[in-house]
């Protein structure tokens, strides 16, 4: 989802209510738990084979040039 999409579903969010808002809702908190637990399995891999460290090497290098 790109920033397009995101602005898109919130100004969607604003204008529905009811049910459908409570929809969007738990769409919204199950995706959330569905990406936490693949983040989590993610750096569990990591940490086995050793490769965390470099992971955090190549995110810190790269929030770098997204902050330039």
């Amino acid at each position: 989802m790109d920033e397009k999409d995101k602005k898109e579903l919130i100004e969607e969010f604003k204008k529905i209510e009811g049910s459908k808002r409570l929809d969007m809702w738990d769409y919204a908190l199950k995706q959330q738990v569905l990406w936490e637990k693949i983040i989590s399995e993610m750096q569990n891999i990591a940490h086995e084979q050793g490769v965390d460290k470099t992971l955090e090497k190549m995110m810190d290098e790269e929030m770098k040039k997204a902050e330039a």
